[in-house]
């Protein structure tokens, strides 16, 4: 049960501190309390933990254009984010989370600002039917924690410049209705600024939950640090780059899949595997499963059926349909 609320509030917008921030604070919320996570990047594409980043974001661009490359430990898909966003996170124990009190805040905030939303699925949130919130999802080791972003007057254009969305995406949604199903607040509200929704972020927090925000706790300077090195490496933002034998890709109600494999002597040496599901942890079980697995349909498939994956009939569908 929470009994204690905290509110934390980044000051910088470098995008690898901050999200060494949010590991930090997730490894050190105690039992019993809700803390809110407060934060902005400036001119950053986030991609989902599992996502490839050389097919989500047009890398080289942002580069050049001063910007920064983030992957975060959740799933889902890319993100832009610059100073008209600002971004949440819910960090607590598993036994103290509770999806729908979190969101209640995010739209309680919004009405404190005149503004009236609704919820879309798993992870949207909408106003005036369009998408202004989108959430995301992560547990470890007994927390976890919920975060997203908010629309507030974000560059469109940027957006646009700097996202590269698949093909399978767009014909799936259509060019047109991936531009007008998203929304910033401060068109429908012109007065709204960061710092306005800032604060009734937290006094929404306040309201929902029945307390008094608390102050956080100190950080572990040098442990922000190392996690800061560790978010901004090659290694962690581009992963590993397959000399690949064999690769197929296909889209589906839960998100869409690109699966690399490099078969030797006809076993299957190594795997990558790129998806945007909100699930982090079913791309690392399904190259587990694979690696050291013959490379036919018949083994293939036992061996995913055998994972008990929640889409794994998608999968050996997927696999059916290239006649390996």
């Amino acid at each position: 049960m929470i009994g204690t609320i905290r509110v934390f509030e980044s000051e910088g917008f470098d995008p690898h501190r901050n999200l060494a921030i949010e590991q930090h604070l997730l490894e050190t919320v105690e039992g019993g309390c809700c803390l809110l996570y407060l934060w902005q990047n400036a001119r950053t594409v986030v991609i989902g933990r599992n996502q490839n980043a050389w097919a989500e974001c047009r890398t080289t661009r942002l580069i050049e254009d001063g910007g920064k490359l983030a992957r975060r430990l959740s799933g889902g898909g890319a993100v832009y984010h610059d100073l008209g966003n600002l971004n949440f996170t819910f960090l607590l124990r598993e036994e103290d989370y509770d999806l729908q009190k979190q969101l209640s805040v995010i739209q309680t905030a919004c009405a404190i600002c005149g503004i009236e939303t609704e919820l879309s699925g798993r992870n949207d949130v909408l106003a005036s039917g369009r998408k202004f919130s989108g959430n995301a999802f992560y547990h470890h080791e007994g927390r976890a924690y919920h975060h997203g972003t908010l629309l507030i007057d974000v560059d469109a254009d940027a957006m646009a410049r700097y996202l590269s969305p698949s093909k399978a995406k767009l014909q799936a949604k259509g060019v047109e209705s991936v531009r007008s199903r998203i929304v910033n607040l401060k068109e429908l509200n012109p007065a709204l600024t960061v710092e306005r929704l800032k604060a009734a972020m937290i006094r929404a927090f306040s309201e929902v939950y029945g307390l008094a925000v608390s102050a956080p706790a100190a950080l572990d300077a040098a442990r922000v640090e190392a996690l800061a090195a560790h978010y901004a490496s090659d290694a962690w933002l581009f992963g590993q780059k397959l000399p690949f034998t064999f690769r197929c890709e296909s889209r589906f109600p839960w998100g869409g899949i690109e699966l690399q494999l490099f078969v030797d002597r006809g076993v299957i040496q190594n795997a990558a595997v790129f998806t945007d599901d909100m699930d982090p942890d079913a791309a690392p079980k399904l190259k587990q499963t694979l690696c050291g697995c013959p490379f036919s349909l018949a083994a293939m498939a036992a061996h995913i059926e055998a994972t008990s994956l929640p889409h794994a009939r998608d999968l050996i569908q997927m696999l059916t349909e290239q006649e390996i």
